[in-house]
């Protein structure tokens, strides 16, 4: 008889742990890793109106943890402009490195980004002075123009750029995205008697060293692998202790 008692209370406890078991467990959600692939639709869209510009940018992000993304943008530019008194044609490639924060808390699967980052830019690139205009002292109408058609090779930029931008998940894989640029130059050489106006990845070259730029990007996520976040359930209140009245003496 006492070997059957010890048996139930044998049961009951293991029923117990099981029960215990299973109130402890969490559900998970996966969470993908991998790269994203993309490019700059501006840049691809200025090819067909602009007659002045061809150029194009590949963007690229792999996501390192929860929040953080390595990134990246290479690209080539070749643009002619024509200023009050000079025209040249800037030709070259630039490269970005750097890293983004996502802010955005997602719910549940969702992988959109609200984010902030810098980058590190490097551009390699040449300047062709086509012409430019001489005013003379004499009279204000008149002026000559000048067409040297001089190139200036073996140019170079160094720049901190910071990046506040969205993106949005709209199919399974494609993402669409946005973003804003502030550059600030570190280091450059110039051409001898003559200015870097533009910058390959830099764009136009403002006083002080400043430039701004933006990009409307669409990339596609390439999945590598899968991890599993926790989601904390909701607390449940067992009604029956609700009820009870407090012991707590005044």
């Amino acid at each position: 008889m006492s070997t059957l008692k010890y048996i139930i209370s044998l049961g009951f406890v293991c029923l117990s742990s099981i029960g215990s078991a299973q109130d402890t467990i969490t559900p998970f959600y996966p969470q993908r890793y991998g790269l994203r692939v993309g490019t700059d639709l501006y840049r691809a869209a200025r090819n067909f109106y602009d007659k002045d510009y061809n150029g194009f940018e590949i963007d690229a992000d792999y996501r390192l943890s929860k929040r953080w993304f390595a990134a990246a943008e290479l690209g080539k530019e070749k643009i002619t402009k024509d200023e009050d008194q000079l025209n040249f044609t800037t030709n070259g490639s630039f490269i970005k490195v750097g890293v983004d924060f996502n802010a955005h808390q997602n719910w549940m699967d969702l992988e959109n980004m609200i984010y902030a980052g810098f980058r590190y830019g490097f551009s390699s690139f040449s300047q062709n002075l086509n012409s430019y205009t001489i005013y003379s002292p004499n009279s204000y109408f008149d002026k000559t123009l000048e067409t040297p058609n001089k190139k200036f090779s073996g140019l170079t930029a160094h720049w901190l750029e910071f990046v506040a931008g969205i993106r949005t998940r709209i199919f399974d894989n494609v993402f669409l995205g946005f973003s804003v640029r502030l550059n600030g130059l570190v280091y450059q050489k110039e051409p001898e008697n003559f200015e870097n106006l533009y910058i390959p990845g830099y764009n136009k070259k403002y006083s002080g060293g400043i430039g701004v730029g933006m990009n409307y990007s669409i990339s596609y996520l390439i999945p590598l692998y899968k991890s599993q976040k926790v989601v904390i359930p909701p607390v449940e209140v067992n009604p029956l202790e609700e009820s009870k009245p407090s012991t707590n003496k005044k």
